[in-house]
């Protein structure tokens, strides 16, 4: 098949390019480069199937085009990572929202399968746990800047399945959780990557608030493998899917972790969340997803445990040495 992928030099992207050149596929990527890179899709300019196009989605007559080429189109696309939506809210909402509808649109017109990407943000606020897809969300106040990101998805998310029940476009969407590997950047907030670059640096690992909250991280590899099986089924059209690893750790003992891991020197320093982002900033205490839905869907399940992902960071970044 022909598979377009927007956002495809990015972390998720390249990573599902790899995967679907992998099974066969051919595959285009469109990436503006404003936070994907280059030098992620390096070693795959030499594929026959594989071809790039650097610009945005906002480029109607290019994305047309593109997705006028594709069998099915993968829209990855858009602004990522806290410290980016905390400092830039209008290019997050603007992004983030304004892609989604010009790709929904211009796939709408041929009928070509399209996969959403959202976010475990948009469950906000809600203490019902594990979270699931059909769990009300708890948005907090349009005052508080992080919010802002969590609201442009559910609407990306209330358009794909719009599209899907009043268009009959083939949509399904995707939440995900915490996505780790190699190539991930610090640079927007990540925190693995962040925590693993200090460690190996000798540098103190800055936790932010006291590190109590919780999360859970999905190895890359794992959630391409579900995100391409999502588009590669009509079963799964007009629904949304948790796709992430239900292991728990908590932000302070996956630092003492990555400090081991690293060698042991890093100091580990607390930071307020006013000092790191701004004042007034809301963090949740925890984050599971529910996976049962996928799982009974296309058969998936997580194949890496926390153990292998942050070991598969640490070498990736270990070599950049």
């Amino acid at each position: 098949m022909r598979f377009l992928i927007t956002g495809g030099a990015g972390f998720v992207g390249s990573h599902l390019a790899e995967e679907l050149l992998s099974q066969g596929h051919k595959v285009s990527v469109v990436d503006d480069l404003s936070t994907g890179s280059i030098e992620n899709i390096e070693h795959l300019k030499s594929n026959p199937d594989f071809k790039y196009v650097i610009d945005t989605v906002n480029n109607v007559n290019l994305s047309a085009e593109l997705v006028d080429g594709a069998d099915r189109i993968f829209h990855l696309a858009a602004a990522v990572g806290v410290k980016l939506i905390v400092e830039s809210p209008v290019r997050t909402i603007e992004t983030n929202i304004r892609c989604t509808e010009i790709i929904l649109n211009l796939a709408a017109k041929k009928k070509k399968p399209v996969f959403v990407a959202s976010t475990s943000e948009v469950y906000g606020k809600s203490t019902t746990f594990p979270f699931r897809e059909d769990d009300d969300l708890v948005m907090g106040a349009t005052t508080k800047g992080r919010w802002s990101y969590a609201c442009s998805k559910a609407i990306d998310e209330f358009l794909a399945l719009a599209y899907y029940r009043e268009k009959g476009l083939p949509t399904v969407v995707g939440r995900l959780f915490n996505t780790v590997g190699p190539r991930q950047t610090g640079q927007y907030g990540m925190v693995v990557p962040t925590f693993v670059q200090q460690g190996l640096a000798g540098k103190p690992i800055t936790v932010y608030g006291d590190g109590e909250q919780r999360r859970c991280f999905g190895h890359v590899k794992d959630v391409v493998r579900a995100i391409a099986g999502l588009l590669q089924t009509d079963a799964t059209w007009g629904n949304v899917y948790n796709l992430g690893n239900p292991e728990e750790i908590s932000i302070l003992d996956l630092a003492r972790k990555i400090r081991e891991l690293t060698g042991g020197k890093s100091e580990i320093v607390h930071v307020s969340y006013d000092q790191a982002y701004e004042v007034g900033f809301e963090d949740m205490t925890r984050r599971v997803p529910g996976i049962e839905k996928i799982g009974a869907a296309i058969g998936w399940k997580p194949q890496h445990d926390l153990n292998k992902i942050l070991g598969d960071v640490i070498a990736f970044y270990r070599a950049r040495v």
